[in-house]
């Protein structure tokens, strides 16, 4: 069976960036399984799951625009120290929930000076390309209820 369109896609990957460093794998871990078509995985690499099958190894490079976006220097702010309450040690790196224009926004504390934090509102991958090693293992038809829900259930089916 071929990936497609409402199809439970399981597959190995190793992700890594321009210079190889690995960045996320699925080596030691269950494969990744999801439901092609909806949305599940980064548009780029869903396009390039079409038509595979299991047993299939390949590779995929995928633009920025096709991934997790470009950068926006926008998103990039200062915010007063006091923004943090409740936090004492603020960090580099550390990852917080906040709001923004169009709703909740995940943000990385990028440096910290004195009363003022340095945030970034882009997801830690805009702005680069992604270079995926692939291995399907398993395709199969999604059932009526992972269709229904709009992602995948495990064995046993699911509970809401």
């Amino acid at each position: 069976m071929q990936i497609a369109q409402n199809s439970v896609a399981a597959f190995h990957y190793t992700l890594t960036d321009d210079q190889g460093q690995v960045i996320d794998s699925s080596a030691g871990r269950d494969p990744l399984t999801y439901l092609h078509g909806s949305g599940q995985i980064v548009p780029g690499l869903e396009k390039q799951m079409e038509g595979r099958s299991a047993g299939d190894k390949f590779s995929a490079e995928v633009a920025p625009e096709e991934g997790y976006g470009v950068h926006h220097p926008e998103l990039m702010q200062e915010v007063p120290r006091e923004a943090f309450q409740g936090v004492e040690d603020i960090q580099p790196g550390m990852q917080f929930q906040g709001r923004g224009p169009q709703g909740e926004i995940n943000v990385t504390v990028t440096r910290v000076e004195n009363d003022k934090v340095f945030i970034d509102g882009n997801h830690p991958l805009a702005g680069k390309t992604l270079h995926f090693a692939i291995e399907v293992a398993d395709v199969r038809a999604a059932s009526a209820e992972e269709l229904q829900h709009g992602h995948v259930h495990g064995a046993g089916g699911h509970h809401h």
